[in-house]
Parts: structure tokens; C-alpha cells; sequence
């Protein structure tokens, strides 16, 4: 005879056993990893991937309840790729089902080679000098490591010189402001005024980005004067706050450079330089050459080699493009002037030369490398 232990000996049930999950598996995966985690896994898929395999072999979509939200949780991350310009393609499995599988084209989604060349990569170079702050400048400076990883050529050949950019950092307030103007959101931040130093608290509606003249601008709509305003970025005191909802107004067709207010900065000039070819690109596509008739005006200023008379430079061109650039800024000329080195050498008007010269000069005094005072001595070289 047998008898049964009392119910509270009867040994515990076993518990159930754990639903099917990926090893590793961590609870409540963030969205952006799970869309990762499909593009690698449709990516590396031999040919497609049925909706089932999905749900079993990538991670994050075991933690859907149900095989709805399972199916609500795919659709959606499929939309989402496909809107990205990822593009998922649907597929047949084969054999004797219907049943459909997804993939990655790769054809569609995989880049060319990179194949820049030199002059190229310089330009991005130049390009990636605008972000030397913290806002973007983390990742300018790991996509240039690539590029250049990618063999696609030294940046710092000769041809660049002069070209750098001379735009102050931009500041914290760049994000925000972009952010704003995407989604057409009001923004408030407080602004220190030019003419007297008063910081007051502006309101406004952010239109446009802009640099000039070694600065950041932001061209907006003030709600508090009710009128057009431009606001240097540098004078901006505190954290820009996005307020609002987005949507708020709508971007006005307009010039630039007229609401900047360009035309206030002076009559425009001439400038006549002479510049090494292939040199000076950025300076090229605004001046235009002097004429051949009026070009032995200038052969005695034009620089030769080292000990040669002015008798020896006297109408020989070879090796120097004769242009006039215009200017408004005698200082913004000579500026620029200057950080072409001796690839670029001021004729007239005398100011601009004087002031390119007496830049060129500091710079040497500085010991900032010999190309500087190479070049103070091509400007000066035929000064008597």
C-alpha cells in the first residue's frame, strides 16, 4: 500500500520553461540598434530571410508580446529602412511554399569604390577646416582618417595653398539653430548688441545660416521688432532654446548677401595681382585676367629668381597670371592676399600691397616657416 505524502510535501512544480530568445539577448533593445541589427542581418543573409527567421535569429524582436506586435514591430522597421534609402527588397524562398523572404539589394545599397584623386580630397580637406569646434569636428576628422585610408591621395599638396578658410568656430548655439530652421521652430536665446553691449533676450524665427567675412550669421525674423534682423552668432550669450510648435512659419524667398547688408560695406574696388597657375582657385572665380596690352605695366613688380635685376624680370610673364580681383575691405583683400604666400604677389594699389607686405612681415617675424618670409620678400622685392 502506498500512501501519498500531505500536500505540503508534495515537491514544487517545475517552472515553465523560458520563452524562445537569442542568447544575449538584453530586455527592451533600443530602436536604433534593432534597425541596425536587421541591416546587418539582411546584408549578410545568403539569399532572403522569412519573416520567422527575423523574429528568431535578430535581436530585439523576441521582445514583442505577440505575433501581431511582432508583425506591427517588422512592418514599421521595414518603412523605416526603406525611408532611410535602404532598399529592402521582398522576395520568394522557393521550394513549395508561398511564403515570402527579405533581403538587402546589394547592388542598390553598397557605394562605388572611393576613388578621389588629390585635388579632390583637398577640397574636402578645405571643406572639413569650416568644423574645427566640438560641434561636428569628432566626426569631420574620423571621415577625412577613411578617406585618406581609402588611398585616395595627400591633401596637402601645393595647389591648396592660400585656400584655407579664415571662419571663426561656430559655436554651440549652430546645432540648435539648425535643428530649429529644419523643423521651422521658434527659438529664444540672449544676444549682446554691437552698438552699446546691452544683452537682451531675443524671440525670433530662424531663416537661414550664412559666413562672411571670417564670421557666422544668422538672418531671421524678430518677433519682438516684428522685421527682418541679422544676428552675429559670436554675440549670442546664452543657450538657444527651441520653443514652440514645429511648422510655426514658413521661409521667405530672399537674397542673401542683400540681407546680410553687402552693399554697406564700401565701394567695390580693384585690386591687380599676380598669381602662380593652377594656384589661388577660390580668388580666380571672382577676378579676371588683365589684358595682355596692359600687362608689361607690371613686369618690373613681378618676382623672379633670387638675385635677379629688374632689367632680368622686365616683360617676362612666364610663370605668373596677371589678374584684377575686385574688393570692398582693403583689410579683407590684404587678408587674403597674404595667406596665398608666395604663390600670389599684390601689384596695386599701393595700400593693399603695403598692408599685405606689413602681414606677410609679422608672420616671418613670428618664425611661423620660411614659406612667410619667402613670401614678404616676393611683395617687397621691387620696392626701391
Amino acid at each position: 500500500m502506498s500512501i501519498d505524502p500531505p500536500p505540503s510535501a508534495q515537491p514544487a512544480p517545475s517552472p515553465a520553461p523560458p520563452s524562445a530568445q537569442p542568447v544575449g539577448q538584453p530586455p527592451g533593445l533600443n530602436p536604433a540598434e534593432r534597425l541596425l541589427n536587421l541591416v546587418i542581418a539582411l546584408v549578410n543573409t545568403n539569399a532572403a530571410m522569412t519573416k520567422q527567421q527575423v523574429r528568431t535569429a535578430v535581436a530585439g524582436y523576441a521582445d514583442a508580446p505577440s505575433d501581431e506586435a511582432f508583425e506591427r514591430m517588422f512592418e514599421r522597421d521595414k518603412d523605416m529602412l526603406r525611408a532611410l534609402g535602404i532598399p529592402v527588397v521582398t522576395v520568394g524562398t522557393g521550394g513549395h511554399t508561398d511564403e515570402l523572404g527579405y533581403r538587402i539589394d546589394h547592388d542598390a545599397y553598397a557605394l562605388p569604390p572611393i576613388d578621389l584623386t588629390p585635388a579632390e580630397l583637398g577640397v574636402l580637406s578645405l571643406a572639413a577646416q569650416f568644423w574645427q569646434d566640438k560641434t561636428l569636428q569628432t566626426d569631420i576628422n574620423r571621415a577625412m582618417v577613411k578617406l585618406r585610408a581609402a588611398g585616395a591621395g595627400d591633401p596637402s599638396v601645393d595647389a591648396l595653398a592660400g585656400l584655407a578658410p579664415s571662419v571663426r568656430a561656430v559655436g554651440d548655439a549652430y546645432g540648435p539653430l539648425m535643428e530649429a530652421i529644419e523643423a521651422r521652430r521658434a527659438v529664444t536665446f540672449s544676444y549682446r548688441a554691437a552698438y552699446n553691449g546691452a544683452v537682451l533676450t531675443r524671440h525670433v524665427e530662424p531663416w537661414r545660416i550664412a559666413a562672411r567675412d571670417g564670421g557666422w550669421y544668422l538672418m531671421c525674423f524678430d518677433r519682438d521688432r516684428q522685421a527682418p534682423r541679422v544676428f552675429r552668432m559670436s554675440r549670442i550669450e546664452s543657450r538657444v532654446r527651441i520653443t514652440g510648435p514645429a511648422g510655426a512659419y514658413e521661409i521667405p524667398d530672399f537674397e542673401t548677401d542683400v540681407m546680410l547688408g553687402k552693399a554697406q560695406h564700401g565701394e567695390v574696388r580693384a585690386a591687380v595681382v599676380a598669381v602662380r597657375p593652377e594656384r589661388a582657385g577660390a580668388l580666380r572665380a571672382r577676378a579676371k585676367p588683365v589684358p595682355e596690352g596692359e600687362r608689361e605695366a607690371y613686369s618690373e613688380r613681378l618676382p623672379g629668381p633670387v638675385g635677379a635685376s629688374a632689367g632680368d624680370r622686365a616683360g617676362d610673364h612666364a610663370g605668373w597670371d596677371v589678374l584684377e580681383v575686385p574688393y570692398r575691405s582693403l583689410s579683407g583683400m590684404a587678408s587674403e592676399a597674404a595667406g596665398y604666400g608666395a604663390a600670389l604677389v599684390v601689384l596695386e594699389p599701393e595700400p593693399v600691397r603695403n598692408e599685405t607686405l606689413r602681414r606677410l612681415t609679422a608672420a616671418a617675424a613670428l618664425g611661423t616657416g620660411t614659406g612667410s618670409v619667402a613670401s614678404a620678400g616676393a611683395q617687397g622685392a621691387s620696392r626701391g
